[in-house]
């Protein structure tokens, strides 16, 4: 082969990387910190967030022909904390390098399991885990054990983390293990559910990835170790992308049963505790059933399903995050118990091929500013001011608070991969002022009453 035919082909080679980059979401839909965006954190008793020094969201997102890496610190740009639950942790850099397959397969063998840990990773960077958190029964002793308990349990009755450990989630529904944060759950704040179940927000405002809408398709949240996409909460109800927007709907549901015995097939196992006030129905993995779907909107045991999204308009597997009808988290949350696809997604220490590096574009950059939906309470307001965004936001954006001459009074921006912003009015004199929200080339001015 002649110099120039090496040339061409690596040319040739490196255009059509570059074509693929452009139109793989397991490339092009991460959110990359262009901006140096830095996470920050509440501690217990201290409503005003610290600054971290770690940068949030993704790093660097790189690409060879068959596989896409993503660095991150698992860092996302909304407040984490506090963890009331007693957990010593803090989100802290996880310094990870996560490896997803260019083209995911289906698994024709016997599923794959969900494990502990990571199973998978938002499109922030932050973790996914699935719905355990290493506890479980031990019947010798009629008590829990495992995981941040210590000991050994019998890893018959499993216990749901997301039912015990409420109590010390954040109000983007995360908490860290040994640092690592993770969400085990859709990633969107407790206090925008419909039947609001946590008062952590109250206590400590922040929000989450993103916002559940019931008239839109939702946002492509993450990956699942597999490969394929995570979904929100709503989609198409049809798996040709017809029949309108509904809510995407879990196949598993709670057993009618007093004592813990059999599992849901009726075989015997070991016991575990009667169904009490102390240990209710959910409170074990193993207190669900599964029963095939008959709807197209419910999904299967993996909590996914074929079908056509945004991203996908031909159609792929997708695993959506399951809520009840007020919003509140339902069983499997995620994904599981099993994966649908072949695990070939991993955590790994070094790039050891030849990648190029993907150059981020904003993803939002196209929807005009009046199409965002932007909500600003309250209005009249007094102390606080919040501007809640309504779709994934994929950049940053700029605003400002004006007297009604002009005047910039206060600035503060839209994180990538937040959804809310704030501004404080506590010293401000009565009156009406204004709001100038800033994207690019585009204003939008909205006019708000604070009320002394």
């Amino acid at each position: 082969m002649t110099r120039n035919n090496k040339i061409i082909l690596s040319f040739l080679l490196l255009s059509s990387l570059g074509a693929h980059a452009q139109t793989n979401p397991v490339i092009t839909s991460w959110l990359q910190n262009t901006t140096g965006i830095k996470g920050r954190h509440y501690v217990s008793g201290n409503y005003t967030p610290i600054n971290d020094a770690d940068s949030a969201n993704v790093q660097t997102v790189l690409y060879s022909t068959s596989w896409s890496y993503i660095r991150t610190k698992g860092v996302p740009a909304y407040i984490t904390g506090p963890f009331l639950d007693g957990n010593p942790s803090i989100t802290t850099n996880q310094n990870a390098i996560f490896k997803f397959p260019l083209t995911p397969a289906k698994n024709t063998g016997t599923p794959t399991a969900t494990t502990l840990g990571n199973i998978g990773v938002f499109i922030n960077g932050v973790a996914l885990f699935d719905y355990r958190d290493g506890v479980s029964w031990k019947n010798s002793t009629s008590s829990l054990a495992g995981g941040p308990i210590g000991g050994a349990g019998d890893m018959v009755w499993n216990r749901d983390a997301v039912v015990a450990e409420r109590a010390g989630f954040d109000c983007a529904k995360g908490h860290p293990a040994m640092g690592n944060y993770h969400h085990h759950q859709n990633p969107s704040a407790f206090k925008l559910d419909l039947n609001v179940i946590s008062t952590i927000c109250n206590l400590y405002d922040a929000d989450g990835l993103y916002v559940i809408d019931s008239t839109k398709h939702a946002p492509l949240i993450g990956f699942a170790y597999d490969g394929f996409p995570i979904y929100g909460a709503y989609g198409y109800k049809n798996a040709d992308g017809t029949g309108g927007i509904v809510r995407m709907k879990s196949s598993y549901s709670l057993r009618s049963i007093t004592t813990r015995t059999t599992y849901a097939d009726g075989s015997s196992v070991t016991a575990g505790p009667v169904v009490s006030t102390a240990y209710p129905l959910g409170y074990f993995r193993e207190d669900y059933q599964y029963t095939a779907p008959t709807a197209s909107d419910y999904l299967d045991d993996h909590n996914g399903r074929f079908c056509v999204t945004p991203e996908y308009p031909s159609g792929t597997y997708a695993y959506f995050c399951t809520v009840d009808t007020k919003w509140n988290s339902a069983y499997p949350y995620v994904v599981g118990p099993t994966f649908y696809g072949n695990v070939t997604a991993s955590k790994v220490t070094a790039i050891t091929e030849t990648v190029n590096t993907y150059t981020a574009t904003t993803g939002i950059s196209n929807i005009a500013l009046a199409q965002l939906g932007i909500n600003i309470f309250p209005n009249p307001g007094s102390d606080l001011v919040a501007i809640q965004f309504n779709d994934m936001t994929n950049e940053q954006i700029n605003i400002e608070l004006l007297d009604i001459n002009g005047k910039v009074i206060q600035q503060t921006n839209l994180n990538q991969g937040s959804t809310i912003a704030y501004f404080d009015t506590r010293t401000l004199y009565g009156g009406n002022y204004l709001i100038r929200i800033i994207k690019g080339n585009e204003q939008l001015v909205r006019t708000i009453a604070i009320i002394k």
